[in-house]
């Protein structure tokens, strides 16, 4: 079977996130034909299309990154209703100058997690209205909002919580299935 690179943005940049305990948590759980790996954006500056004609290193370095991978996993928290401004200003970055947008054919997933039930619910949603401007084919079910509680999952993410880590690794192989089926259409050289 073929294997396909997934690269994963955790919305949170904070080093304890429970979103980044989950992004490890889908990497364990993740079927051995995604190959994941974090594409950090912790050090790009602020978008402004003045960067346009000669983006920065950082810009550059994200944008390959975005590039070279199969598919890309948003792994976010909700910040005031909506995606953190991080995670909005590295799409931002990934997607200019108009005509060189990274995310174009790109299968993508979200997910989320918070202390609340329905938590990530709406930044999810405002996701899904960016990542579908960008062109990039999502998969839109299931939808994965965790609720994260004490202990839910350890630093080194692993689940200690049955019923959620079988939903996870559930999640990860319809993710699989997803990608596999949008490249089956819409080849990475295409």
């Amino acid at each position: 079977m073929t294997t396909h690179k997934v690269g994963y943005l955790i919305g949170s940049l904070a080093k304890g996130s429970i979103n980044r305990k989950l992004a490890k948590a889908l990497a364990r759980l993740a079927p051995p034909e995604l190959e994941m790996s974090e594409i950090s954006f912790k050090d790009l500056p602020l978008y402004s299309y003045d960067y346009d004609a000669d983006y920065p290193p950082a810009g550059k370095a994200f944008k390959a990154a975005i590039a070279a991978v199969d598919a890309v996993l948003f792994v976010t928290p909700e910040y005031n209703r909506s995606i953190p401004g991080g995670l909005k200003n590295a799409i931002d970055w990934a997607s200019r100058p108009y005509g060189t947008n990274s995310f174009t054919r790109k299968p993508s997933a979200v997910i989320g997690t918070s202390p609340g039930a329905i938590g990530t619910a709406v930044a999810q949603q405002n996701l899904r209205s960016v990542l579908s401007f960008c062109n990039s084919p999502q998969m839109n079910a299931p939808e994965a909002y965790i609720q994260f509680t004490p202990g839910l999952i350890t630093d080194d993410g692993e689940v200690t919580k049955d019923t959620t880590a079988d939903f996870l690794r559930t999640f990860m192989q319809d993710f699989h299935v997803f990608i596999a089926r949008v490249r089956s259409v819409l080849p990475k050289d295409a």
